[in-house]
């Protein structure tokens, strides 16, 4: 599938596939819409906790989500143990041309003064090695499996606090969005854990009611008008 570089309405640049006409990113900003769904509906919810986290993410791509949670971790204080799925690796060259990075720091100016330091991090990780656990930095680690993501369960990892479900939209993949997946998603997390998305479709809704969760409608990230979270025995 041909891939092309195209930039967002924030200046932040994203993978646009031609042939499903789908991007990796929103088309209204790749770094605000991961800000928004993953950690201002996710990841913020475990920070006063301060027990070692658990991420899965569904659809790892550019690596964005990850490097936005390590500098989340590193702010907080918070340990993360991080596992990222991905069937279609993105290409360093891919990478390189996008270099969300000028565009993670307009939302963390105060770490300006380690902007050189932690593009060189970013890079790591985008770049480190498949299938092994990884250490980013003291707060932050990641193990990057490339697998289809109904194979969840040959990466031998379960215990998952918190999963960012980022996979493509509906209409290119419909399957990734029904209760197949989510079961299997489902059955790797803890007791307690969340579940959040950038999508609000009633599969998923539905799918995750059945498996016992509390499934919120928020208010989504720019050109959004809503986004789907899911509460498991989770009280916010």
């Amino acid at each position: 599938m041909k891939r092309i570089i195209q930039e967002t309405e924030d200046g932040s640049k994203t993978i646009y596939i031609e042939d499903w006409n789908e991007s990796y990113h929103s088309k209204h900003g790749a770094v605000q819409e991961a800000m928004h769904v993953f950690i201002k509906n996710g990841f913020s919810h475990f920070i006063t906790t301060k027990k070692p986290l658990k991420i899965l993410e569904i659809g790892l791509g550019t690596g964005l989500n990850a490097f936005i949670t390590l500098l989340e971790a590193e702010k907080n204080q918070q340990y993360v143990n991080y596992v990222g799925i991905e069937k279609f690796p993105v290409l360093e060259a891919e990478f390189d041309a996008i270099d969300f990075f000028d565009d993670v720091f307009k939302f963390y100016p105060e770490l300006a003064h380690r902007k050189e330091e932690l593009h060189i991090i970013y890079r790591y990780l985008f770049l480190s090695d498949w299938e092994n656990w990884q250490i980013i930095s003291p707060y932050f680690r990641i193990k990057k499996v490339k697998d289809d993501f109904f194979n969840l369960k040959n990466c031998n990892e379960t215990e998952f606090d918190l999963v960012y479900f980022d996979a493509f939209g509906s209409q290119v993949q419909p399957e990734m969005w029904e209760k197949e997946l989510f079961e299997i998603i489902d059955s790797t997390t803890k007791p307690t854990a969340i579940f959040t998305t950038y999508a609000s479709k009633g599969t998923v809704k539905r799918g995750l009611k059945e498996l016992g969760y509390v499934v919120e409608k928020r208010p989504g990230p720019p050109g959004k008008r809503e986004m789907m979270v899911g509460l498991k025995n989770f009280s916010l």
